[in-house]
């Protein structure tokens, strides 16, 4: 059986007297921090395939996985740090690197963001997020702070739409970061 941990962060606590989501757990150990430059050594030169991206990330490994981008599904690499999936790695053009998607809270985003920590704790702006569409239906994605080329995508918990539509203010404070993607393009 899969702890919740290895899925995503896991949430201590309980819905403060404010209507607040408790503290997240996040780890003390951080695998691999995603910057405006990539995710650890890993950038838009680093060639595409298992050798290459284990080269980068010394005691990680990788296996094929399928996952959901927000048009679609696919198969790619995901990288491996003591049973943790860290991050999934997008074949990009010319055999490079493309996207670059973080998915557990051993991982840091550019301004210390965690999978897990709420849209409030982050302190995301409503004003500079869209609303999801297809797959990421009822998510918000937003840009994180001082690095363009990379996308914050948070669940709102019990989301029952209108989809076409970010949620109220309200409804985002409690929204969970889910994913942490970067592009090399931007």
């Amino acid at each position: 059986m899969v702890s919740c941990c290895a899925l995503t962060a896991c949430i201590a606590g309980s819905d403060g007297p404010d209507g607040a989501i408790g503290a997240i757990s996040t780890s003390q150990t951080t695998l691999l921090t995603i910057t405006k430059q990539g995710a650890g050594t890993i950038t838009a030169d680093t060639d595409y395939g298992s050798k290459s991206i284990e080269s980068q990330l010394p005691g990680f490994t990788t296996q094929p996985v399928q996952i959901a981008v927000e048009s679609k599904t696919l198969w790619t690499l995901a990288a491996f740090q003591d049973g943790f999936q860290v991050i999934q790695v997008l074949k990009g053009s010319n055999g490079k690197v493309g996207e670059i998607h973080g998915v557990t809270h051993h991982l840091a985003g550019p301004n210390g963001e965690r999978i897990g920590m709420t849209f409030s704790q982050i302190g995301s702006s409503k004003s500079r997020c869209r609303v999801g569409k297809d797959l990421w239906r009822g998510m918000a994605v937003c840009p994180s702070k001082n690095a363009a080329n990379v996308k914050l995508v948070y669940a709102i918990p019990g989301y029952q739409g209108p989809f076409d539509r970010l949620p109220t203010s309200e409804d985002l404070r409690g929204a969970s970061l889910q994913r942490i993607v970067w592009n090399p393009a931007v």
